[in-house]
């Protein structure tokens, strides 16, 4: 779901930056409250875990599009919304400015549609609700069914909210090739079968840390259930998953374009539909922002599309993979170890 900068006008871009900005903003002032120092192995695998996980793109059958994570619920569930919508800032950002992957124009709108959604929609009136609901009665598989539904549905609602930014972003820049009532019907359905799959994903990586360090797993009912490992174990795992992810699963990555892409210029060369039938090369609107972003992007995008420049050996994918996961972890950690210090400073 990342846009292109083709896809917005400069000034929705500026009213997305500055909607996702005075979050970013309000997520830090309350962090600045908060002071959980053995949060930060957790944000730092958390973040880099969602960033390899969006690497793999998984096919919908039929289709000819495909799909990969967000990851907002995810986080949230773990680190909580605030922590979580940050750890997505980081991923969006390096992902936008080191593998050319979304415009940089775009970057406010692509934060908006995949983090906000997820991390303080899903959260708050999907997670916590649901967790601290007594759905599936008392006990620990309960809690585990509640994990499940929560995941499936938080995923579910939080993509539809975010295909439909999308759509409501274009229409607002006046990009008259994409009207409305069909790129909804298009976005709608396709974003609800990426949301199936990202919330049993979700799912799965939940039960997991919920079976082993109940605790880790924000509104989870820990109380009779024993931990079967310490939380250096369950970083280490989900360490291991990332490298495996993003070091060689994500080779096996589909080559379908994914929602967004299958909306917009469809998938006639593998014997699909043209959806919208843009012109790949020549779409949208055109302006000197746009440009000056690009130029900009050019300028510090080393892995562009995760591969080398002008080579289409698969090792470009693996190092992007390991690259870019080591360094959201890093910068992730950063944001925490410096939020630690302020708070400690001004405490």
């Amino acid at each position: 779901m990342h846009m292109a900068d083709a896809l917005l006008s400069p000034a929705v871009a500026a009213v997305m930056y500055a909607s996702s900005g005075t979050t970013a903003g309000i997520s830090i002032h309350q962090l600045k409250k908060e002071n959980n120092p053995a949060q930060l192995p957790t944000m730092a695998v958390g973040a880099a875990l969602v960033f390899a996980g969006q690497m793999i793109n998984y096919t919908i059958p039929g289709t000819g599009s495909s799909g990969h994570i967000c990851g907002g619920m995810l986080l949230s569930a773990l680190l909580g919304p605030q922590a979580g919508f940050l750890s997505m800032i980081v991923i969006l950002a390096i992902q936008c400015l080191f593998f050319a992957d979304g415009g940089l124009m775009a970057l406010g709108a692509n934060v908006w549609n995949m983090a906000f959604y997820g991390c303080f929609v899903g959260y708050y009136l999907i997670w916590r609700p649901i967790l601290r609901s007594h759905w599936f009665g008392d006990g620990a598989r309960a809690v585990r069914l509640r994990i499940i539904a929560a995941s499936v549905i938080g995923c579910v609602v939080t993509l539809q909210l975010g295909a439909f930014s999308v759509v409501l972003e274009t229409s607002l820049s006046g990009i008259t090739e994409l009207p409305f009532g069909a790129f909804v019907a298009l976005m709608q359905p396709i974003h609800l079968a990426i949301g199936l799959v990202e919330g049993a994903v979700t799912a799965a990586v939940l039960c997991f840390v919920y079976s082993a360090r109940p605790e880790l797993v924000r509104e989870a009912d820990a109380a009779g259930v024993s931990a079967k490992g310490s939380v250096k174990s369950v970083v280490a795992v989900l360490t291991a998953v990332t490298v495996l992810v993003g070091g060689g699963l994500s080779l096996l990555a589909s080559s379908n374009p994914d929602g967004l892409e299958w909306a917009l210029f469809g998938n006639a060369e593998s014997g699909y539909s043209e959806n919208m039938g843009l012109d790949e090369e020549a779409y949208g609107v055109e302006s000197a922002v746009a440009d000056k972003a690009a130029s900009l992007q050019e300028g510090t995008a080393f892995l562009p599309d995760y591969a080398f420049p002008d080579s289409e050996s698969a090792a470009g994918t693996t190092v992007s993979g390991l690259v870019g996961a080591a360094m959201v972890a890093i910068v992730a950690a950063a944001v925490c170890v410096i939020g630690g210090a302020y708070r400690r400073k001004h405490s």
